[in-house]
């Protein structure tokens, strides 16, 4: 997320502010905090709603694609890109 002057504030500013401003950061805002004109710390949200749903969709696209392509390998719809070498008892 871009960092926006009006997402900047002293230390001063957010301890004024810090019940608004936690409502605006658990609806998606960041907000940084400076001390002495350098940035000192950041609000976020400690429980984004897409914090672990993101890993989860990913997880069921891939379980979702090996299971179409072992149903593709039962129906017989794969070819073999490189054959088999076969190996010789010794």
């Amino acid at each position: 997320m871009a960092i926006s002057l009006s997402n900047v504030m002293p230390v001063s500013a957010a301890r004024a502010r810090f019940s608004e401003l936690a409502e605006e950061v658990k609806a998606g805002a960041e907000k940084t905090v400076t001390t002495d004109g350098e940035c000192s710390i950041a609000l976020i949200d400690a429980n984004p709603p897409d914090h672990h749903s993101e890993r989860d969709r990913i997880h069921l696209l891939l379980i979702d694609e090996a299971s179409k392509g072992l149903d593709d390998v039962a129906a017989g719809r794969t070819k073999v890109s490189v054959q088999p070498r076969h190996l010789s008892p010794d």
